[in-house]
């Protein structure tokens, strides 16, 4: 009871040190170069976003009832 009492205490303080601050690069560092064909350099929070191919929105279109599967032709049992 007590060793778990301790795991529990020990991952909500593991949980409870992350940093809240903006994001800047190590001291000595510095951003990645601007892209190509771009003349401004983007900024941490500009690089942190994903563009849609990295994250496609997800499909809501459920079906309502079964429906017959169409014939796949790539359906082909194991040789």
């Amino acid at each position: 009871m007590m060793r778990s009492l301790f795991v529990l205490a020990g991952a909500g303080l593991l949980a409870a040190c992350g940093q809240q601050a903006a994001l800047e690069p190590p001291p000595g560092e510095s951003l990645p170069p601007a892209p190509y064909g771009t003349a401004e350099r983007p900024e941490a929070e500009d690089l942190l976003e994903l563009d849609p191919q990295a994250a496609p929105e997800r499909s809501v279109e459920l079906r309502r009832r079964s429906e017959e599967r169409e014939d796949d032709p790539f359906d082909l049992p194991p040789e």
